[in-house]
């Protein structure tokens, strides 16, 4: 491991730009400190899922394995031209979300966030990674970006509906479902 930071603030920042892991600098709005910043943020979306009560072991180990993805993928989109995101972990997040889907009922209709503190979470994650993954798709058409980052990002927005659905479930709340029927059929505009 390099160095440890012993000092938490530089000023170097104060002109609005920031350094990337190879060294060069580029301005904090910059797409590629969007990326990684959202990847970020989604990451701590899934600390807050781990936080709550009610998440299983099996389920606390996913989201903690995809915590070390998440960070090892902010490092990716930090040093241009470095790659930490396989296929193989694309493949694990596949064979995992496959597995936690197989014992939920098909879905038949839409379902709204929540059903208990810890699914509102899951969905509130999922909405990040969807984020994330959009903000990872801008940086791609800019600059020169390997596919596997936008693809985990993809996958992982479905492990993380899944697993809202587990916890939703598990949690004894179950699953809120749209009730597309509650209000009158829009008339036709003229």
């Amino acid at each position: 491991m390099g160095n440890r930071l012993s000092k938490i603030y530089t000023r170097t920042g104060d002109d609005g730009s920031t350094g990337l892991g190879d060294g060069s600098r580029v301005g904090k709005d910059s797409l590629r400190v969007n990326a990684y910043g959202t990847v970020d943020e989604l990451n701590c979306t899934i600390g807050i899922v781990l936080a709550t009560d009610g998440v299983s072991d099996e389920v606390r180990e996913v989201l903690t394995q995809v915590q070390h993805d998440l960070f090892d993928l902010g490092g990716e989109l930090c040093i241009p031209g470095m790659a930490t995101v396989n296929d193989s972990d694309i493949e694990r997040l596949e064979h995992v979300l496959d597995q936690i889907n197989a014992p939920l009922p098909p879905l038949k209709e839409f379902i709204l966030p929540g059903g208990g503190m810890a699914a509102a979470c899951g969905h509130l994650a999922r909405t990040v990674c969807r984020r994330a993954e959009r903000t990872v798709i801008a940086l791609a058409r800019e600059e020169d970006i390997r596919s596997q980052p936008q693809r985990y990002l993809n996958r992982l927005s479905d492990l993380l509906f899944v697993i809202s659905r587990v916890l939703a479930r598990e949690s004894g709340h179950g699953e809120v479902l749209w009730q597309h029927e509650r209000r009158p059929k829009p008339k036709p505009v003229a």
